[in-house]
């Protein structure tokens, strides 16, 4: 089975390929093989901490600030560890579990690399 891209407007799966066009039977975007290769080659977003570094998935990192949890009373600490961070898209671009909140979301602006 040949491995066709995903379409780029609905991302569905069920692409194929009408000569040298690709066809989305989902959603009729239609799209050249040019076309597709230039979007595969395109470079990853780089998300950095507050001092320059490059952050990348399963990485630590340190709380520069303290944060207010947004609907609750809980404050992250400066100087709070995050482990095993992973990197999102989005405004908020860290998406972690902190010991004693939980689940969230952070801002790379406001950590910086253990």
């Amino acid at each position: 089975m040949t491995n066709l891209p995903q379409c780029p407007q609905c991302s569905s799966e069920f692409t194929y390929q009408d000569g040298a066009m690709f066809v989305c039977p989902e959603c009729a975007h239609e799209w050249s093989a040019d076309a597709a290769a230039t979007e595969e080659a395109e470079p990853q977003r780089v998300v950095r901490d507050a001092n320059g570094n490059v952050l990348q998935d399963g990485d630590s990192v340190t709380v520069i600030k303290d944060l207010k949890v947004k609907g609750s009373s809980l404050v992250v600490k400066v100087g709070t560890k995050v482990k095993s961070i992973r990197l999102v898209d989005g405004d908020h671009d860290i998406d972690c579990k902190i010991d004693g909140i939980g689940a969230m979301q952070l801002k790379s602006e406001f950590v910086k690399k253990a």
